[in-house]
C-alpha cells in the first residue's frame, strides 16, 4: 500500500489519474453543483419587520457589520452594548439630530447567535406610521446602511447555513398560511422534518457517488475492498424504492398550500349558486329563478374545518345556442377537470318518483356532467347534492335517501335544501370529510411534498437512479452519471450539494494512500 498523502497531493494523483484514465471523477470536481450562494453581502439592511400599518408594536429589525454602529448612535450607548438578546428600553434619537424620534427597546444579537447568522439590532418602537417613517429615515442615514430587498434577512440566513432552503420555504408558507391546517404543515416543513428527509437521501448519494468513483479510479490498483458496488447497488435499489413512494402522496401537501379546488357542477336552475350563497353565508352569487343566470366562473376563498378551500361556482350545463351562454358552459367543464372535488348539484324535484329509476337517472346525469377527456371520473372526487328537498313529500324524500344509500357506483349524497337549510349541517359534515381526505393529517406520518419544484427534482432524481441500475453492468462511467445527476437534483431542493462533500467521503471511508 502506498503511504499516506495529504489531500492536495491527492487531488493532484487523482487529476493526474483520471486525464490518461478519461474517468470522471476530475469532472466531478467542477460539475457537481454549488447552489448555496456564498457569504451574505458586506451592506448592512434594515426593515420593518412587523408588517405594514397602524399597531401597538412595529419591529424594525438590522442587520449587518454597521448594526452595532445604529444601535450606540440611535439609542445613545456610548459604553458598552446591553446583554445579547436581553431587552433595553431607551430613548430612539436621529443620529443626525439627536432628536428624540421615540421611546421603545433595543435588543442586540450578535454573530453568530442571530436569525441571520450576522451582528443584528431590533427597535422594537410605536406602530404609528409617523414614528415608524422617523425610525427608517433615520437608519438610512447611517453609513454604511441601506433598506433591505424583500426576503433579504431570509436570504442571508439560508447563506450563512441557519436555515435549508426547505425551511426557508417552510417559513414563508407559516407566513401566508391562513387556516390552522396550513399553518401546522408549514411548521413542521419551517423545524426541517422535510429537510432532514432529504438531506439524509442526499448523504447517502454522496456516499455512493465516492463509493463508484473511488472504484473506477483505483480499483486496478486494488486500493478498494471487494463488494463496494454491491453496497452501492442496494442503497439506490432502496432510495429509489423511498423516492417512489413519497412521490404517491396524491399532492395532499400541494393541495394544502395552495387549497383545494371545490367545483360546484350540474344543470341550470338546480342550486347551485344557492349552494354557494348557503356555505359563504352571503351573497356571493345572483341567484334569480332564470335558468342561465351564472354565465362565468365565481370563485371564493374559504376556510373549511381549518382547510384552504377554493370554492368554484359554474354556469348551468345545458347546450345553448347563445355565444356567451357556451363560453361559460366551456369554462365549466374546464373546471370540472382541473377539480379536486366537484359537488354535482340535482334538482330534486326533477327526479322520476320510483326511487329505482331515480338511482340510474343519477348515474347517467353524472356521466353527462363529470365527462371531459379524459372520459372518466373517480366517484371519490365526486359529491351529490340533491337540492330542493323542500319540495317533496316527507315520504318519498326518506325512500330515496335509503335507496341511494343501497346503491353502488354512486358517489355519497347528501339531500338538502337551500331555500330551508335543511341538510345544510349533514352536507358540510360531508364536505369536510372529503376535503380532510383530500389534504391529509399534517402532523401524522411522513412529511409531505408541498412544492410543484420538490415534485419536479425528485422526478428526475428517480429517473437519475434509474439510469445507475441500467448502465451499473455495462458502462459504469455512465453509470456514476447517473448518481450524480440524482444528487444535483436533490441538491436543488435543499439548496446544497457540493464537490467538496464528496471528496471528504472519499477520504474518510477509503483507505487511499494508506
Amino acid at each position: 500500500m502506498l503511504p499516506f498523502i495529504c489531500r492536495r497531493t491527492w487531488r493532484a494523483a487523482v487529476h493526474t489519474l483520471s486525464t490518461s484514465r478519461g474517468t470522471p471523477l476530475s469532472r466531478l470536481l467542477c460539475n457537481c453543483d454549488e447552489v448555496s450562494a456564498g457569504l451574505a453581502s458586506a451592506d448592512t439592511i434594515f426593515a420593518l419587520s412587523s408588517g405594514h400599518g397602524r399597531c401597538g408594536v412595529a419591529v424594525v429589525r438590522v442587520s449587518g457589520p454597521a448594526s452595532v454602529t445604529s444601535l450606540r448612535s440611535m439609542a445613545g450607548l456610548t459604553g458598552s452594548l446591553p446583554p445579547p438578546r436581553k431587552a433595553l428600553l431607551r430613548s430612539i434619537t436621529d443620529p443626525l439630530t439627536r432628536e428624540v424620534l421615540d421611546r421603545g427597546l433595543v435588543l442586540w444579537f450578535p454573530a453568530p447567535h442571530s436569525f441571520t447568522g450576522e451582528d443584528s439590532v431590533e427597535f422594537h418602537i410605536h406602530g404609528g406610521p409617523a414614528v415608524i417613517t422617523a425610525v427608517l429615515e433615520a437608519l438610512g442615514s447611517v453609513p454604511g446602511m441601506r433598506p433591505a430587498e424583500a426576503g433579504e434577512f431570509t436570504r442571508r440566513a439560508f447563506q450563512a447555513g441557519k436555515l435549508g432552503l426547505t425551511e426557508v420555504e417552510g417559513l414563508g408558507d407559516l407566513i401566508h398560511a391562513e387556516t390552522e391546517a396550513q399553518r401546522r404543515l408549514a411548521l413542521r416543513q419551517m423545524s426541517g422534518e422535510l429537510g432532514h428527509l432529504y438531506q439524509d437521501w442526499s448523504n447517502k448519494l454522496k456516499r455512493c457517488l465516492a463509493y463508484v468513483e473511488a472504484f473506477i479510479d483505483f480499483s486496478e490498483d486494488e486500493l478498494i475492498e471487494d463488494g463496494v458496488l454491491n453496497q452501492v447497488d442496494r442503497v439506490v435499489c432502496n432510495l429509489q424504492t423511498e423516492m417512489e413512494q413519497h412521490l404517491k402522496d396524491k399532492r395532499k401537501g400541494e393541495r394544502l398550500r395552495s387549497g383545494v379546488q371545490v367545483v360546484i357542477a350540474g344543470a341550470t336552475n338546480a342550486g347551485k349558486s344557492s349552494l354557494l350563497n348557503s356555505i359563504c353565508q352571503r351573497p356571493a352569487a345572483i341567484v334569480s329563478p332564470i335558468a342561465g343566470t351564472t354565465r362565468d366562473v365565481v370563485e371564493t376563498a374559504l376556510d373549511i374545518g381549518g382547510f384552504p378551500v377554493l370554492l368554484i361556482d359554474t354556469a348551468g350545463l345545458r347546450d345553448s345556442l347563445d355565444v356567451v351562454e357556451r363560453e361559460g358552459v366551456r369554462r365549466a367543464r374546464e373546471r370540472v377537470e382541473q377539480a379536486d372535488l366537484t359537488l354535482v348539484v340535482v334538482d330534486c324535484s326533477n327526479l322520476p318518483i320510483d326511487t329505482q329509476q331515480a338511482a340510474a337517472f343519477l348515474q347517467e346525469h353524472l356521466k353527462s356532467v363529470m365527462s371531459t377527456q379524459k372520459q372518466t371520473f373517480a366517484v371519490d372526487n365526486c359529491l351529490l347534492v340533491l337540492n330542493k328537498t323542500d319540495l317533496l313529500p316527507e315520504e318519498q324524500r326518506q325512500n330515496l335517501d335509503m335507496e341511494l344509500r343501497q346503491v353502488s357506483g354512486l358517489p355519497p349524497a347528501c339531500l338538502i335544501s337551500c331555500h330551508s337549510n335543511e341538510g345544510l349541517q349533514d352536507f358540510l359534515t360531508a364536505l369536510h370529510g372529503n376535503v380532510k381526505t383530500l389534504c391529509g393529517d399534517p402532523l401524522s406520518g411522513a412529511p409531505t411534498l408541498t412544492q410543484a419544484r420538490h415534485r419536479t427534482h425528485l422526478q428526475q432524481c428517480a429517473a437519475a437512479l434509474a439510469q445507475y441500475q441500467r448502465y451499473r453492468d455495462t458502462d459504469l462511467a455512465l453509470a456514476a452519471e447517473g448518481v450524480r445527476s440524482a444528487l444535483t437534483s436533490l441538491g436543488r431542493i435543499t439548496g446544497r450539494v457540493g464537490a467538496e462533500e464528496i471528496l471528504d467521503i472519499i477520504f474518510k471511508d477509503f483507505c487511499i494512500g494508506k
